[in-house]
């Protein structure tokens, strides 16, 4: 029998219950929560996740996954507690949305694989949605450990009131670019075509820098910017959003269809095998 294997199994995962610092709205229908979880705020790496769930309560019984989307120190300089960011829309959102700072909730990660910290001079963040999750932290991480030189953000919603913490995107020192489809905020146009417009600006501005583009959001923009970059020649990570139930590879429930060395492909678990993918891997048909 084939021996089932994974890149990043959940081998180092942490399991904390612990109070809800911070929850409240951020945008329509979009929240922002900080849990206290020392354990796994130090051990996160960037476009890594969690799973969570409310702790005591029996419905819904599984947990649901959610991008680190940032992760605070206290007053000695230590990390302790992680920021993620959510859209109110089902069975565990809908009341974890109404929850009291104080709340307790079950949390486990982190999960995944992260980022690659490939050095580069201009890192390109492509997202739409709620897209920008794991982006913050992975943007951060790039100025302070000096593996991308600049930073920025292209970001994507239907309308302006969809667009969730562009200005913590902006104190953090990045460059951003909003695009709604109708227009009420920013530029009246889609993700993947500002991205190759700023490319093609980029290699005629600065031909000698280097470039590099995450992108996470719905899947159908994912493929047009994979597209844009594969096209150009650059090089392109990809955050899969697929709906997990376990988060640790036991369900299968979010598997994704990733091209392998023979010409063919397989389905792989988001969760062990990603959720950071090369968008070459990826078989988007």
């Amino acid at each position: 029998m084939a021996t089932l294997h994974a890149k990043n199994y959940a081998d180092e995962m942490t399991h904390v219950t612990g109070p809800l610092v911070v929850n409240e709205a951020v945008a329509e229908n979009t929240f922002l929560l900080r849990v206290s979880a020392p354990e796994i705020a130090a051990k996160a790496k960037p476009g890594q996740f969690v799973m969570i769930r409310l702790a005591g309560v029996n419905a819904p019984l599984i947990g649901r996954a959610f991008a680190i989307y940032d992760i605070h120190n206290d007053d000695s300089g230590s990390p302790d507690s992680i920021d993620l960011i959510y859209l109110r829309k089902g069975a565990l959102t809908l009341p974890l949305s109404a929850s009291p700072v104080g709340t307790e909730v079950s949390v486990w990660g982190p999960l995944g694989n992260a980022f690659r910290d490939t050095p580069c001079d201009r890192l390109l963040m492509a997202v739409g949605g709620i897209g920008q999750t794991p982006m913050l932290v992975t943007g951060r991480d790039a100025m302070q450990r000096g593996w991308a030189k600049h930073v920025e953000l292209i970001y994507g919603a239907r309308r302006s009131t969809l667009l969730a913490g562009v200005d913590d995107f902006r104190n953090a020192g990045f460059d951003v670019t909003t695009c709604t489809d109708d227009g009420s905020e920013g530029r009246q146009a889609l993700v993947p075509d500002v991205l190759a417009e700023r490319i093609d600006a980029l290699r005629e501005q600065s031909p000698g820098e280097t470039i590099r583009v995450l992108t996470c959001g719905p899947e159908i923009m994912m493929e047009k910017v994979a597209g844009v970059c594969m096209d150009r020649g650059v090089d392109v990570q990809v955050s899969m959003e697929t709906p997990m139930a376990c988060g640790i590879g036991i369900c299968f429930s979010c598997v994704a269809k990733v091209n392998q060395d023979d010409g063919d492909w397989d389905y792989k678990r988001t969760c062990v095998d990603g959720p950071i993918f090369d968008a070459g891997q990826l078989c988007w048909e």
